[in-house]
């Protein structure tokens, strides 16, 4: 007998991870969208807004006091860092919620407060906030009432170094990571430097030196390494619409090689399904991983000794955020966990 649909709620309908999660859940067969909360656009229909999802049969955008939250069973949550926790904040104890903001990724709310310039209005909610990162947090997850996706960032970072630093093989201390994005990874919100004549044909940096997703990543891998852990991290804005490609330059711990840890990842993710450890000598690409749920890792020997190079590739909106959040939805309400993400990369 074929599963009662769960009635979900996206919040920020009407940005780059809700359309994308709701591009994906649209053709989840345990899912109804029965809700699209977008404030900005309320009383419009979703095709309006994004045109690719017009052949869907969707509820018009709402504000979120005109969702009747009787009928909601789990709400994903794509609202601006900031505001998310005020709105997951009123929403009943029933209802199960998947956030892809950061307002429930960090443990302390001290830690939140200054690294996102505002105090947390939900703090209790974050003692039973579980960190989302699928591979590594799968029964916890499966368990929880409130899942915080990990950011795209994080994501990308975290599943290359969280079993290298769990199993010490790699030094604590010396971690640099170069990242690079597409401009959506900014959101939807109009900025100058995401507009074409100023991202288009050209590369830079931002956050230097205090990116808001440095916590996050410091906080994940101390707990796996159970050792306080200071990385070095700067982000890139690239001109492409999605994908992240994140390079991290490790110290090898010890007598250990940069063949013990492509074994170490390879033992890790043998039975995930969406993330690959590549071939040694393939260089993972943003275009090997467009518009799917995986992630590629590669290890690589540095030319210094003792140092070893980790990249790993993800499309930002999907494995970052939007696919992510529902491969956390399918261990939460006991589907398949890849239910609604077999499709594969596009390419080109």
């Amino acid at each position: 007998m074929a599963k009662k649909p769960i009635k979900a709620a996206v919040l920020g309908a009407s940005g780059y991870t809700g359309a994308d999660l709701i591009r994906l859940a649209a053709r989840h067969p345990g899912i109804a969208l029965a809700a699209l909360v977008a404030k900005g656009h309320a009383g419009q229909p979703l095709a309006q807004i994004f045109p690719h999802l017009a052949s869907l049969d969707l509820p018009p955008l709402v504000t979120s006091s005109e969702v009747d939250w009787g009928g909601i069973d789990v709400v994903f949550g794509g609202l601006p860092h900031g505001t998310a926790h005020e709105e997951i904040g009123k929403l009943p104890e029933r209802i199960k919620v998947i956030d892809m903001s950061a307002d429930f990724r960090l443990r302390d709310p001290r830690v939140y407060a200054e690294w996102y310039g505002n105090p947390h209005s939900a703090p209790a909610l974050l003692e039973d906030a579980v960190y989302g990162l699928t591979e590594h947090h799968r029964d916890a997850i499966a368990r929880a009432r409130l899942v915080a996706c990990p950011g795209c960032y994080p994501t990308a970072v975290l599943l290359a170094l969280l079993p290298l630093a769990r199993a010490k093989l790699i030094a604590a201390e010396d971690i640099i990571i170069d990242a690079k994005s597409g401009v959506s990874g900014a959101g939807r919100t109009l900025k100058q430097n995401t507009l074409f004549a100023e991202a288009g044909e050209g590369l830079s940096p931002y956050g230097i030196g205090n990116h808001r997703h440095v916590p996050e990543i410091e906080q994940e891998l101390g707990a796996a390494a159970g050792t306080s852990i200071r990385i070095n991290f700067t982000p890139h804005l690239a001109p492409m619409a999605r994908g992240e490609l994140c390079t991290s330059y490790v110290k090898l711990a010890g007598k250990t090689a940069a063949a013990d840890l492509r074994a170490a990842l390879a033992e890790a993710y043998k039975d995930a399904p969406f993330v690959r450890v590549v071939e040694d000598g393939t260089i993972p690409a943003t275009q090997h991983v467009r518009g799917s749920n995986y992630c590629h890792i590669g290890v690589f020997a540095d030319r210094l000794p003792g140092r070893a190079i980790v990249v790993s590739a993800i499309d930002n909106l999907v494995k970052g955020s939007a696919g992510q959040a529902l491969q956390n939805f399918n261990l939460m309400f006991g589907f398949d966990e890849t239910t609604g993400l077999e499709q594969l990369p596009m390419f080109p």
